[in-house]
Protein backbone atom coordinates (compact mmCIF):
# COMPACT_ATOMS: atom_id res chain seq x y z
CA UNK A 1 0.00 0.00 0.00
CA UNK A 2 1.13 3.53 -0.73
CA UNK A 3 -0.40 6.37 1.30
CA UNK A 4 0.06 10.12 1.17
CA UNK A 5 0.32 12.28 4.30
CA UNK A 6 -0.70 15.91 3.58
CA UNK A 7 0.69 19.05 5.15
CA UNK A 8 -1.48 21.54 7.03
CA UNK A 9 -1.66 25.26 7.53
CA UNK A 10 -2.92 27.09 10.60
CA UNK A 11 -5.22 29.83 9.37
CA UNK A 12 -5.72 30.88 12.99
CA UNK A 13 -3.88 29.94 16.19
CA UNK A 14 -4.90 31.47 19.50
CA UNK A 15 -3.41 30.50 22.86
CA UNK A 16 -6.02 30.83 25.59
CA UNK A 17 -3.75 30.06 28.53
CA UNK A 18 -1.65 27.42 30.27
CA UNK A 19 -3.35 24.21 31.35
CA UNK A 20 -2.78 22.29 34.58
CA UNK A 21 -1.31 19.39 32.59
CA UNK A 22 1.46 21.65 31.27
CA UNK A 23 0.02 22.04 27.78
CA UNK A 24 -1.51 25.23 26.39
CA UNK A 25 -5.23 25.66 25.78
CA UNK A 26 -5.66 26.29 22.06
CA UNK A 27 -8.19 27.41 19.52
CA UNK A 28 -6.77 26.86 16.05
CA UNK A 29 -8.15 26.47 12.55
CA UNK A 30 -6.16 23.85 10.65
CA UNK A 31 -6.54 23.23 6.94
CA UNK A 32 -5.10 20.37 4.82
CA UNK A 33 -2.87 21.34 1.91
CA UNK A 34 -3.45 19.48 -1.35
CA UNK A 35 -0.41 18.36 -3.26
CA UNK A 36 2.19 18.88 -0.51
CA UNK A 37 2.41 15.38 0.91
CA UNK A 38 4.87 12.90 2.33
CA UNK A 39 4.71 9.49 0.63
CA UNK A 40 4.78 6.23 2.59
CA UNK A 41 5.19 2.82 0.97
CA UNK A 42 4.10 0.01 3.29
CA UNK A 43 5.03 -3.59 2.44
CA UNK A 44 5.07 -6.88 4.38
CA UNK A 45 8.43 -7.80 5.90
CA UNK A 46 9.92 -10.26 8.38
CA UNK A 47 10.23 -7.45 10.93
CA UNK A 48 9.50 -3.74 11.16
CA UNK A 49 11.85 -1.51 9.19
CA UNK A 50 11.72 2.23 8.55
CA UNK A 51 13.60 3.55 5.55
CA UNK A 52 13.97 7.32 5.47
CA UNK A 53 16.67 7.91 2.87
CA UNK A 54 18.45 11.18 3.50
CA UNK A 55 15.50 12.85 5.20
CA UNK A 56 16.19 14.66 8.48
CA UNK A 57 13.78 12.74 10.71
CA UNK A 58 15.87 11.92 13.76
CA UNK A 59 16.43 8.46 15.29
CA UNK A 60 14.22 5.72 13.88
CA UNK A 61 12.86 4.59 17.25
CA UNK A 62 11.67 8.08 18.20
CA UNK A 63 10.24 8.94 14.78
CA UNK A 64 6.46 9.37 14.82
CA UNK A 65 6.07 6.67 12.17
CA UNK A 66 7.73 4.14 14.47
CA UNK A 67 5.84 5.39 17.51
CA UNK A 68 2.53 5.10 15.63
CA UNK A 69 3.25 1.51 14.60
CA UNK A 70 4.36 0.52 18.12
CA UNK A 71 1.25 2.11 19.63
CA UNK A 72 -0.96 0.28 17.13
CA UNK A 73 0.74 -3.00 18.08
CA UNK A 74 0.28 -2.29 21.78
CA UNK A 75 -3.37 -1.26 21.40
CA UNK A 76 -4.44 -4.14 19.15
CA UNK A 77 -2.13 -6.93 20.31
CA UNK A 78 -0.98 -7.46 16.70
CA UNK A 79 2.60 -7.78 15.53
CA UNK A 80 3.04 -5.41 12.60
CA UNK A 81 5.95 -6.64 10.48
CA UNK A 82 6.14 -4.08 7.70
CA UNK A 83 8.84 -2.23 5.84
CA UNK A 84 7.86 1.42 5.60
CA UNK A 85 9.66 3.68 3.15
CA UNK A 86 9.11 7.30 4.09
CA UNK A 87 9.66 9.82 1.30
CA UNK A 88 9.68 13.30 2.81
CA UNK A 89 8.41 16.30 0.88
CA UNK A 90 7.13 18.32 3.84
CA UNK A 91 10.10 20.04 5.50
CA UNK A 92 10.75 19.40 9.19
CA UNK A 93 10.50 22.17 11.76
CA UNK A 94 8.25 24.10 9.41
CA UNK A 95 4.92 24.34 11.25
CA UNK A 96 3.32 22.19 8.54
CA UNK A 97 2.65 19.07 10.61
CA UNK A 98 4.64 16.60 8.51
CA UNK A 99 5.56 14.22 11.33
CA UNK A 100 2.04 14.26 12.77
CA UNK A 101 0.55 13.60 9.34
CA UNK A 102 2.93 10.67 8.81
CA UNK A 103 1.81 9.15 12.12
CA UNK A 104 -1.89 9.50 11.26
CA UNK A 105 -1.30 7.96 7.82
CA UNK A 106 0.39 4.95 9.44
CA UNK A 107 -2.50 4.44 11.90
CA UNK A 108 -5.01 4.55 9.06
CA UNK A 109 -3.00 2.22 6.86
CA UNK A 110 -2.36 -0.36 9.57
CA UNK A 111 -6.03 -0.37 10.54
CA UNK A 112 -6.84 -1.21 6.92
CA UNK A 113 -4.13 -3.76 6.08
CA UNK A 114 -4.49 -5.51 9.44
CA UNK A 115 -8.30 -5.44 9.13
CA UNK A 116 -8.42 -4.31 12.76
CA UNK A 117 -11.80 -2.63 12.35
CA UNK A 118 -11.03 0.33 14.60
CA UNK A 119 -13.51 3.19 14.33
CA UNK A 120 -12.65 6.86 13.94
CA UNK A 121 -13.09 7.56 17.65
CA UNK A 122 -10.68 4.76 18.59
CA UNK A 123 -8.10 5.92 16.05
CA UNK A 124 -8.35 9.52 17.22
CA UNK A 125 -7.94 8.47 20.85
CA UNK A 126 -4.80 6.59 19.84
CA UNK A 127 -3.60 9.52 17.74
CA UNK A 128 -3.92 11.95 20.66
CA UNK A 129 -1.35 9.88 22.57
CA UNK A 130 1.18 10.57 19.80
CA UNK A 131 0.78 14.36 19.58
CA UNK A 132 -1.67 17.23 19.67
CA UNK A 133 -1.88 17.61 15.87
CA UNK A 134 -2.15 13.92 14.98
CA UNK A 135 -5.96 13.51 15.41
CA UNK A 136 -6.58 16.31 12.90
CA UNK A 137 -4.90 14.32 10.14
CA UNK A 138 -7.42 11.52 10.57
CA UNK A 139 -10.09 13.92 9.31
CA UNK A 140 -10.45 14.85 5.65
CA UNK A 141 -11.62 18.37 6.36
CA UNK A 142 -10.59 21.73 7.75
CA UNK A 143 -11.17 21.68 11.51
CA UNK A 144 -11.36 23.98 14.46
CA UNK A 145 -9.14 22.28 17.03
CA UNK A 146 -9.49 23.05 20.72
CA UNK A 147 -8.14 21.76 24.01
CA UNK A 148 -4.49 21.02 23.33
CA UNK A 149 -5.55 20.35 19.73
CA UNK A 150 -7.35 17.04 20.12
CA UNK A 151 -10.96 18.34 20.33
CA UNK A 152 -12.04 18.61 16.69
CA UNK A 153 -14.93 20.35 14.97
CA UNK A 154 -15.09 20.01 11.20
CA UNK A 155 -15.86 23.13 9.23
CA UNK A 156 -16.31 24.14 5.60
CA UNK A 157 -13.91 26.56 3.93
CA UNK A 158 -13.42 27.70 0.39
CA UNK A 159 -10.17 26.57 -1.21
CA UNK A 160 -7.43 29.21 -1.18
CA UNK A 161 -4.44 29.69 -3.46
CA UNK A 162 -1.33 29.83 -1.29
CA UNK A 163 2.43 30.13 -1.52
CA UNK A 164 4.64 28.78 1.27
CA UNK A 165 8.13 30.10 2.03
CA UNK A 166 10.59 28.67 4.56
CA UNK A 167 14.21 29.62 5.32
CA UNK A 168 16.84 26.95 5.94
CA UNK A 169 16.46 27.11 9.74
CA UNK A 170 13.69 25.55 11.82
CA UNK A 171 11.76 26.68 14.88
CA UNK A 172 11.56 24.49 17.98
CA UNK A 173 7.87 24.14 18.86
CA UNK A 174 8.42 23.52 22.58
CA UNK A 175 10.66 26.58 22.84
CA UNK A 176 8.11 28.79 21.04
CA UNK A 177 5.34 27.80 23.43
CA UNK A 178 7.63 28.15 26.45
CA UNK A 179 8.49 31.76 25.55
CA UNK A 180 4.96 32.77 24.47
CA UNK A 181 3.82 34.41 27.73
CA UNK A 182 6.88 36.69 28.01
CA UNK A 183 7.25 37.55 24.32
CA UNK A 184 6.90 41.11 23.10
CA UNK A 185 6.30 42.85 19.78
CA UNK A 186 9.04 43.77 17.34
CA UNK A 187 8.84 47.37 16.18
CA UNK A 188 7.11 47.81 12.83
CA UNK A 189 5.67 44.28 12.70
CA UNK A 190 1.92 43.72 12.40
CA UNK A 191 0.60 40.95 14.67
CA UNK A 192 -3.11 41.74 14.67
CA UNK A 193 -6.01 39.91 13.00
CA UNK A 194 -6.20 39.90 9.20
CA UNK A 195 -9.57 39.63 7.48
CA UNK A 196 -9.25 37.48 4.36
CA UNK A 197 -12.65 36.76 2.78
CA UNK A 198 -14.54 34.96 5.58
CA UNK A 199 -11.35 34.15 7.51
CA UNK A 200 -9.90 36.10 10.41
CA UNK A 201 -6.25 35.10 10.54
CA UNK A 202 -4.02 35.49 13.61
CA UNK A 203 -1.17 33.49 15.13
CA UNK A 204 -0.18 34.04 18.76
CA UNK A 205 3.07 32.15 18.26
CA UNK A 206 4.41 34.80 15.91
CA UNK A 207 5.63 36.91 18.83
CA UNK A 208 8.01 34.32 20.35
CA UNK A 209 9.08 33.01 16.94
CA UNK A 210 9.74 36.48 15.49
CA UNK A 211 11.62 37.57 18.61
CA UNK A 212 13.96 34.60 18.19
CA UNK A 213 14.10 34.75 14.38
CA UNK A 214 13.49 38.34 13.13
CA UNK A 215 13.86 37.18 9.52
CA UNK A 216 10.44 35.51 9.79
CA UNK A 217 8.91 38.87 10.69
CA UNK A 218 10.72 40.45 7.74
CA UNK A 219 9.38 37.73 5.44
CA UNK A 220 5.80 38.22 6.64
CA UNK A 221 5.91 41.99 6.26
CA UNK A 222 7.51 41.67 2.82
CA UNK A 223 4.66 39.41 1.71
CA UNK A 224 1.99 41.73 3.12
CA UNK A 225 3.48 44.55 1.05
CA UNK A 226 3.22 42.61 -2.21
CA UNK A 227 0.47 43.28 -4.73
CA UNK A 228 -1.95 40.35 -5.02
CA UNK A 229 -1.38 39.07 -1.48
CA UNK A 230 -4.64 38.96 0.48
CA UNK A 231 -2.98 37.96 3.75
CA UNK A 232 0.27 36.53 5.11
CA UNK A 233 1.06 34.76 8.35
CA UNK A 234 3.32 32.19 9.95
CA UNK A 235 1.92 28.65 10.15
CA UNK A 236 1.95 26.93 13.53
CA UNK A 237 5.19 27.57 15.39
CA UNK A 238 7.06 28.23 12.09
CA UNK A 239 9.35 28.44 10.30
CA UNK A 240 7.01 28.54 7.27
CA UNK A 241 5.35 31.83 6.37
CA UNK A 242 2.49 31.59 3.87
CA UNK A 243 0.57 34.04 1.75
CA UNK A 244 -2.98 33.75 0.46
CA UNK A 245 -3.06 34.99 -3.11
CA UNK A 246 -5.64 36.70 -5.25
CA UNK A 247 -6.67 34.85 -8.39
CA UNK A 248 -4.29 35.31 -11.28
CA UNK A 249 -1.22 36.07 -9.18
CA UNK A 250 1.82 34.16 -10.48
CA UNK A 251 3.37 32.45 -7.47
CA UNK A 252 6.62 31.78 -9.31
CA UNK A 253 7.19 35.51 -9.80
CA UNK A 254 6.52 36.14 -6.11
CA UNK A 255 8.96 33.41 -5.11
CA UNK A 256 11.56 34.68 -7.53
CA UNK A 257 11.37 38.16 -6.05
CA UNK A 258 11.54 36.77 -2.48
CA UNK A 259 14.66 34.78 -3.31
CA UNK A 260 16.23 37.78 -5.01
CA UNK A 261 15.41 40.33 -2.32
CA UNK A 262 15.44 38.25 0.88
CA UNK A 263 17.09 34.83 0.71
CA UNK A 264 18.21 32.89 -2.40
CA UNK A 265 17.87 29.58 -0.54
CA UNK A 266 14.23 29.87 0.49
CA UNK A 267 12.28 26.60 0.20
CA UNK A 268 8.91 27.18 -1.43
CA UNK A 269 5.71 25.48 -2.50
CA UNK A 270 2.65 26.87 -4.27
CA UNK A 271 -0.81 25.36 -4.69
CA UNK A 272 -4.19 25.29 -2.99
CA UNK A 273 -5.69 24.28 0.32
CA UNK A 274 -8.01 21.30 0.12
CA UNK A 275 -9.45 18.46 2.15
CA UNK A 276 -8.34 15.63 -0.14
CA UNK A 277 -6.07 12.78 0.95
CA UNK A 278 -4.88 10.54 -1.89
CA UNK A 279 -4.23 6.81 -1.74
CA UNK A 280 -3.28 4.31 -4.48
Amino acid sequence: MTVFAPAKLNFSLQILGKREDGFHELKTLMVPVAGLCDRLEINPSESFELETGNAEVGPVETNLVTRALRLFEQSTGRRCSYRIKLEKHIPSGAGLGGGSSDAAAVLRALNEVEKAGLGNAELEEMAALLGSDVPFFLRDSPCWCRGRGEVLEETSLASQEVVLLKPAFSVNTVDAYRRWAESTDLAGVFYGPQQVDDLQMINDLERPAFARFPFLAELKMWLLDRRGVKGAMMSGSGATVFAILEKGVRATELVGDARKELDPKLWWWAGSTSASIRKD
